[in-house]
């Protein structure tokens, strides 16, 4: 009978610290009263430092109302993208909200939320190559250079699905485009609401985008494997925003105004 109490109280108390490890993210943030997120702040317009230095933007907002709806404050961890799931993985921050693509390599090593935005693969081109390339199959071929931003999947999709084509990356956005607009890469292969943003602000007059998207990308907040409780919390709030107007309010904002873009000067 000892025995048997022994092994069940050995059991109660496995179960216990088994209960403990399993506390989540969100639970953790609460507990700490800060939700600590890693990003890197050069995707407009989903995250980007201001001219004073302030990180803005779409999924920003979107962050702090969800922190808001915790009762804590939002730290935003400023990290580089080819090394933020790593830095992740490592414990720097709760979670992952970068304008990360829900991909099934990425999801093998992190769980992900409902997704927030679905948006897609795009092509600033050169003015001159105007009607010689219509998308993204014209430019498969190696006499054409191209840019995009290391880590991400505009990287992924230039070398599987333009392979042919010389490519090289970035560790920042803004670069990529730049080599176009001054003549030393032939496209950018980059996510639509950057590019529409960039063609406006950096192009100079020197770029055409080829707006109609070629690949399918849900965008996500990444969270550790097995953090079900947490991904239980971020997929109901963002049903809640949803459908209170939370969501289209700071869409608009981000989306259907450029009133934002006299922060960035």
């Amino acid at each position: 009978m000892k025995k048997y109490l022994s092994m069940l109280l050995l059991g109660v108390t496995a179960l216990v610290a088994a209960t403990a490890a399993q506390a989540g993210a969100i639970d953790d943030a609460v507990k700490r009263g800060t939700l600590k997120v890693g990003m890197d702040p050069t995707y407009m317009p989903f995250e980007m430092t201001d001219k004073r230095g302030e990180i803005i933007g779409f999924e920003v907002d979107i962050l702090k109302a969800m922190a808001k709806s915790m009762g804590v404050k939002l730290e935003l961890v400023s990290t580089g993208y080819d090394g933020i799931i790593p830095a992740f993985l490592t414990g720097k921050f709760d979670m992952i909200g970068s304008g990360m693509t829900l991909t099934q390599e990425r999801n093998l090593r992190l769980n992900f939320s409902e997704p927030f935005i679905v948006v897609g693969q795009t092509l600033l081109i050169r003015k001159d190559l105007e009607g010689t390339i219509k998308s993204y199959k014209d430019l498969n071929d190696e006499k054409y250079r191209l840019t995009s931003k290391l880590g991400t999947t505009g990287e992924m999709v230039a070398k599987k699905l333009i392979s042919k084509a010389k490519y090289h990356g970035y560790d920042n956005e803004q670069e990529g485009v730049l080599d176009v607009v001054n003549g030393k890469a032939d496209a950018f292969v980059y996510d639509a609401p950057y590019n529409v943003v960039a063609e406006k602000k950096v192009g100079n007059g020197k770029l055409v985008f080829l707006e109609e998207p070629f690949t399918f990308e849900p965008l996500a907040f990444g969270l550790k494997k097995g953090d079900y409780d947490s991904i239980n919390f971020i997929n109901n709030f963002l049903h809640q925003i949803r459908n209170d107007g939370t969501y289209d309010r700071i869409h608009d904002k981000w989306f259907k105004s450029s009133e934002w873009l006299k922060d960035m000067e």
